[in-house]
C-alpha cells in the first residue's frame, strides 16, 4: 500500500507538471494541442524540434519545465516499471480481489496464523465445505492458497476487520506464541462480543489467561496429542473410530452437532415422541439441554427437546442434511432413509406438546 501511495503521488505530480507546462505554452501563444505536444516532448526528453520558434520568455519557461518535469517523469516511470517487474501491482490487484471476495462472505471461519496447526485447521474446514479466511503476516505462507486471505499484522484490528470478523461464525487463533493468541482473543472479543473464539495454547499456564481474554475454547495441541496416543495404546478401536468419524472427509458417515430451533416440529416434544432416529436414520449419542454445560449421554426417552437443545448425532451426509432441515423447521423434498415421509410419526407414538 505504501508503494501504491508513492506511485499515485508521483503520477499526480507528473500530471500537475503537464498541466502547468501546457498552460504556460498556451499563455506564450501556442494552441492547446501544440502546447500539450510541446510539453510532453520536453518532459520526456524526446528531443523533437520546437513546434514554433521560441521567444526569450519561451526559452526560459522551457528551461524551467525541463528542470522540473524531466526528473518527475523519470521518477514516476521508474516507480511504475519497478512495480511491474517486482509484482507489486499484481499483488495489489490480488489484494483488491481478495477484499471483494471476503466482503461477500458470511458465517465463515477466520484462521489467524497459517503455521502447521493453522494449516491443518483450515484444510479440515475447507474440506468440510466451510468458507475460510486466513490472516497471516508472512506472504510466503499465503501464496497459492485456495481460499481468501488477509496479509497483515494480527495485532492491528484492521486485519480482523478486513477478514470480515463482523460477519464471521468463528475465529481460530493458532499464532506462534500464547501472548499473540491472548491479544487476538482480546481484540476479537472487543470487536464481536458474540463471536466463537477457539485459541491454541502452547503451555497449560496460558489456558486460564486465554479464557479470561475471551476464548470460548482453548486447545493445547501437545496435551491432546499425548492423550490421543495414550488412547490408541489402551483402546485403539475406539480411538480409531472417533478419529475417522471426526476427521476423515472421505467417510460416508460422521459425527455432528445440531441445535433444536424454535420453529422445529421437534421443539417441546419428548425425545421418544420426536422419533429423531425413525425420521432421519441418525443415531443420537448425547444431548445438552439449553443452559446446561453437561451432556446427557444416551438421552432417556422422557428428555424434552426444548429450543436450544444440542444433539450430538452420527449418520450419513444425507441423513444429517435431513436432520438439519428438521431441527430448523425447513421442509425437505424426497423421502428419508427409512422410507417414511418427513414429519410422519410411527403408530402408537404420542404427538402432543408438553
Amino acid at each position: 500500500m505504501k508503494r501504491v501511495h508513492r506511485i499515485s503521488s508521483a503520477l499526480a505530480l507528473l500530471l500537475a507538471v503537464l498541466v502547468m507546462g501546457t498552460a504556460g505554452y498556451v499563455v506564450l501563444g501556442f494552441g492547446f494541442l501544440d502546447a500539450l505536444y510541446q510539453t510532453v516532448t520536453t518532459v520526456t526528453t524526446v528531443g523533437f524540434r520546437e513546434v514554433r520558434p521560441m521567444s526569450h520568455a519561451g526559452m526560459i519557461f522551457t528551461i524551467v519545465l525541463i528542470l522540473a518535469g524531466v526528473g518527475t517523469a523519470l521518477y514516476t516511470m521508474s516507480l511504475v516499471l519497478e512495480s511491474f517487474v517486482e509484482g507489486h501491482f499484481r499483488r495489489h490487484l490480488e489484494g483488491r480481489r481478495m477484499e471483494r471476495t471476503i466482503a461477500r462472505l458470511s458465517d465463515h471461519v477466520i484462521v489467524c496464523g497459517y503455521g502447521r496447526v493453522g494449516r491443518a485447521a483450515a484444510q479440515h474446514l475447507y474440506a468440510a465445505g466451510h468458507p475460510v479466511v486466513i490472516v497471516d503476516r508472512d506472504l510466503t505462507r499465503l501464496e497459492g492458497l485456495p481460499y481468501p486471505y488477509v496479509l497483515g499484522d494480527i495485532s492491528n484490528d484492521d486485519a480482523l476487520l478486513a477478514a470480515g470478523v463482523e460477519r464471521a461464525k468463528a475465529l481460530v487463533a493458532t499464532l506462534e506464541t500464547d501472548a499473540d493468541n491472548v491479544y487476538v482473543a482480546l481484540s476479537a472479543r472487543a470487536l464481536r462480543p458474540d463471536l466463537v473464539i477457539i485459541a491454541r495454547a502452547r503451555s497449560e499456564d496460558s489456558t486460564d489467561k486465554l479464557y479470561r481474554a475471551g476464548a470460548n475454547r482453548v486447545v493445547n495441541a501437545q496435551l491432546i496429542g499425548g492423550r490421543r496416543m495414550a488412547a490408541y495404546a489402551l483402546t485403539p478401536d475406539v480411538a480409531e473410530f472417533l478419529d475417522v468419524v471426526m476427521h476423515d472427509e472421505k467417510l460416508d458417515f460422521r459425527i455432528e452437532q445440531v441445535e433444536i430451533g424454535e420453529q422445529s416440529p421437534l421443539c417441546d416434544h419428548r425425545i421418544d415422541d420426536a422419533a429423531v432416529s425413525a425420521r432421519t436414520g441418525v443415531v443420537v449419542l448425547a444431548a445438552r439441554p439449553p443452559g446446561s454445560t453437561a451432556f446427557v449421554p444416551a438421552p432417556p426417552v422422557e428428555l424434552e427437546l426444548a429450543a436450544g437443545t444440542i444433539l450430538i448425532v452420527v449418520g450419513t451426509p444425507a441423513q444429517l442434511t435431513q436432520l438439519r432441515a428438521l431441527v430448523s423447521g425447513t421442509p425437505t423434498k424426497g423421502r428419508p432413509t427409512n422410507g417414511r415421509p418427513t414429519g410422519h410419526r410411527p403408530e402408537g407414538q404420542r404427538s402432543g406438546r408438553r
